[in-house]
């Protein structure tokens, strides 16, 4: 590929699609996974998800009174933990490019009484709506492999932090122990698609979602991008074998 189509295509799963494409593609997936997308979630990772996201909110330092952003927030599984968190003198905003996740995550919320301290936005985290120096931490989990220009997020997100304030990047990543890579390969390409097909009649949604995965930058590649988006003392955790990990980074 040459230069000038490294800058006006991208990959779509192992697909290479024109940039501007890429978002409605995302769009049209999670459009169609939004109502079972918490099903999914707990078959797919066996409720593992739960674990990963619980050390993320135990790593995120986050205090009584403070300002959260949650991109990528979905149903609001990590929005309704910092709720309870930052309290009544804090805010919690949880923002998500797709209007019928959003949705899905403000009726959630609403039926389990989570009111009062979220406000819900709709927004593209390439470039973020909110003024410079406003959250003291942002998270994004199981979303940035989606975005099309993630460097463009991060230097985003790291604009719009405080100086002090904290990034958590939860997302899957590469398999580090020995031997989980071909099981985790199986599982990805041939019964999370049939799951997909079986509870939430859409087998190429996550399909597409396996190879998403597969595209996503490793662990140290990540790392490396924090920093160049000017985060420092960024490091990383592996969870389950490494086929998740929680990155963290700084402002200051």
């Amino acid at each position: 590929m040459n230069e000038q189509q490294d800058k006006d295509t991208t990959h779509f799963g192992y697909q290479e699609v024109p940039r501007e494409e890429k978002v409605n593609r995302v769009a049209g997936v999670f459009h169609s996974v939004a109502d079972k997308y918490d099903v999914m979630n707990d078959l797919m990772s066996l409720g593992i998800h739960r674990l990963w996201k619980r050390f993320t909110i135990e790593h995120s330092g986050v205090r009584a009174g403070q300002r959260v952003l949650d991109i990528a927030g979905g149903t609001g599984d990590l929005a309704a933990k910092f709720s309870r968190l930052v309290g009544d003198r804090g805010e919690v905003v949880l923002a998500d490019i797709n209007a019928s996740m959003l949705s899905v995550g403000r009726e959630r919320l609403v039926e389990r009484g989570v009111l009062g301290n979220i406000d819900y936005v709709q927004a593209n985290a390439e470039c973020l709506p909110f003024a410079d120096n406003h959250f003291d931490c942002i998270t994004i989990a199981f979303g940035l492999r989606n975005v099309t220009d993630k460097d463009a997020a991060l230097r985003s997100m790291y604009r719009i932090l405080k100086p002090g304030g904290r990034l958590l990047v939860l997302e899957f990543s590469k398999p580090v122990m020995p031997g989980l890579s071909s099981v985790y390969d199986l599982y990805s390409f041939k019964l999370l698609p049939m799951m997909g097909k079986w509870v939430a009649n859409d087998e190429e949604s996550y399909r597409y979602l396996a190879e998403s995965i597969r595209m996503h930058p490793p662990q140290d590649a990540l790392k490396a991008m924090m920093e160049t988006a000017g985060f420092e003392r960024c490091k990383y955790f592996n969870l389950t074998g490494g086929i998740v990990a929680l990155h963290r980074g700084y402002k200051f």
